[in-house]
């Protein structure tokens, strides 16, 4: 598939300030869409919304996934074919320490977009943007399969379970009759310029870099299926496109790397620290915490049947187009222009 299809689309995207959120919104900007996003307000600190040059080329509305009349009202003003629920409080740490807020966001939240497409007339594909982690964790070496028991541990990764059972819930309760085609995608972690946030692996690295410090890895052993950002964000746009064509594909979707990236996180830091350069190195600190799933990884099997998706980049090349854009970054060079350059590579390959 390529991103013709959305010439001309109304697309509805929450959380459209986000790491995930900018990448998507300059996809489909690029594709032509006319692209409507619904987020919080943007942080103090340094956002990749800001940085990416869409702002002028999409609407963009200040407002809480909780507050369904704020919602409710850019909804009705867009009047949108196609939605895409990104919007969610995403860190396992943040949800240990304010569990009510991440329930309130990822549960409520997707409560909220459904009643907007519930009772509106216009939207005719949606995605709920979900995480490998709604699955009940075994710690099997094996790959989780669409039917295997939600059940995530920790308050993120359950609230995330929640989300999907919402979902299902809406779409068999409301939308049966197939004029609403409605899917669900579990995403494995993602890897990409332009990711700020705390708590994650290779922002960290990149802060530590900048300083010119060791990285400090506080759990080197676990396991994670790693991808580039561009690589779910094209199942989900090759998903909500081929559902709005034939309601069939709607479904409940893994997107994941192959077995041979899924590896540790100190294997992930190596690629890193060899791709940087400049003698960047890492130790290992880990301080104990809270409970995180120690192996983790997707069978994407049905992903790949079903539409024939094969992932594009692997875990090196994921690394490198991360540090590449980053140096960019820091040499003050044009974001918008390497974001087109790396949205244009992958679609190539």
């Amino acid at each position: 598939m390529n991103l013709s299809f959305y010439k001309g689309k109304k697309v509805f995207v929450t959380g459209h300030t986000g790491f995930k959120g900018s990448w998507l919104c300059r996809m489909l900007v690029k594709a032509g869409a006319i692209v409507t996003g619904y987020a919080l307000e943007l942080p103090t600190i340094t956002n990749l919304f800001s940085l990416c040059g869409v702002q002028n080329k999409m609407t963009s509305n200040i407002g809480d996934v909780r507050d369904l009349a704020t919602l409710k009202s850019a909804f009705e003003q867009a009047q949108p074919e196609i939605v895409l629920h990104l919007a969610a409080q995403p860190i396992v740490r943040d949800s240990y320490r304010d569990p009510r807020n991440t329930y309130e966001i990822n549960v409520m939240g997707t409560v909220n977009i459904l009643e907007c497409i519930r009772t509106s007339n216009c939207v005719k594909s949606f995605l709920n943007v979900t995480t490998d982690k709604v699955y009940h964790n075994n710690e099997w070496a094996w790959g989780y399969r669409e039917n295997e028991p939600l059940d995530g541990f920790d308050p993120y990764s359950n609230s995330k379970s929640c989300s999907e059972l919402v979902t299902h819930s809406y779409k068999n309760s409301f939308f049966a009759d197939g004029q609403v085609a409605i899917s669900t995608a579990r995403a494995g972690n993602v890897v990409g310029g332009g990711d700020f946030a705390n708590d994650r692996i290779i922002p960290d690295c990149i802060r530590a870099a900048e300083k010119k410090e060791p990285i400090i890895v506080r759990n080197p052993h676990s396991t994670r299926p790693y991808q580039h950002v561009l690589e779910p964000l094209y199942a989900y746009l090759m998903i909500v496109a081929r559902q709005f064509e034939d309601g069939r594909y709607a479904d409940y979707y893994n997107v994941g790397p192959d077995d041979c990236d899924c590896i540790t996180t100190g294997a992930l830091v190596d690629l890193f620290c060899k791709k940087w350069g400049e003698g960047q190195a890492w130790e290992n600190k880990f301080v104990g915490g809270p409970h995180e799933a120690n192996f983790l990884k997707l069978d994407c099997s049905k992903l790949k049947t079903t539409f024939g998706w094969q992932p594009r980049w692997g875990v090196a090349d994921a690394i490198n187009k991360t540090v590449d854009w980053t140096k960019v970054y820091l040499a003050k060079g044009d974001i918008p222009a390497i974001m087109d350059e790396q949205i244009e590579e992958f679609l190539a390959r």
